[in-house]
């Protein structure tokens, strides 16, 4: 399987996600930049973390405009897989990739911690490897991670299935708790939580691993 980690200006996780996949699952990865137009050949995208532009108007606002972000979104409408991963989830959304939008953290302050997630569907790309109610610690780094979507796309969520992970204690004042949800169609994730971070025992938990586990299975 052949990944590529975008990399914006002030990406800052970009590495962390390309040792997970290189190192750790042994997959073939390239990271692709900002300017580039281009992702056939890829099986799956990842936008990491970071603080894309500077976060300058809003977080992902302007990295939604370069032309590695047209890329996505066409190899995310032929059905090709995605995840983004913190700033990544708000770049997707700034996209219309997926539903909703992140704002700022209810305190208004930036929180990095480990949190606890429970797995809401387990009948995804992200999560079969995973059980209903599971429960995964991965940490949090975010000052704009609110998830927010009005209430009737709530309840449009809640009956598609689209919910992927909820926080156990939430961080941030994400509406419903949501931490991580897909488009209708599946094949397209955004996440606050950062699983390249949560992939080995020397960080304290190694839960972020079921994560790619369940992306490089067939």
């Amino acid at each position: 399987m052949k990944f590529a980690v975008c990399v914006f200006p002030g990406s800052n996780c970009d590495y962390d996600t390309y040792y997970v996949i290189r190192d750790v699952l042994e997959q073939e990865v390239s990271f692709v930049h900002h300017e580039e137009k281009d992702l056939s050949g890829f099986d799956v995208v990842i936008l990491p973390g970071g603080f894309s532009y500077g976060d300058y108007l809003r977080p992902g606002a302007l990295a939604s405009k370069t032309p590695l972000a047209e890329a996505v979104y066409d190899f995310a409408q032929k059905g090709g897989i995605v995840l983004g991963i913190c700033n990544g989830f708000q770049i997707l959304t700034e996209l219309g990739l997926l539903p909703g939008a992140l704002l700022p953290n209810e305190n208004m302050r930036f929180v990095c911690k480990e949190v606890r997630l429970k797995v809401e569907n387990p009948n995804t790309r992200i999560t079969k490897k995973l059980e209903k109610g599971e429960v995964l610690r991965i940490p949090v780094a975010h000052h704009g991670g609110r998830y927010y979507v009005p209430e009737g796309e709530l309840k449009k969520l809640e009956e598609n299935g689209q919910i992927v992970f909820r926080y156990i204690d939430n961080p941030n004042g994400s509406v419903s708790d949501i931490a991580g949800v897909m488009n209708k169609e599946g094949n397209v994730f955004g996440m606050m939580p950062h699983p390249e971070r949560a992939s080995e025992d020397i960080m304290g938990s190694h839960d972020g691993l079921m994560l790619w586990y369940s992306l490089i299975s067939d």
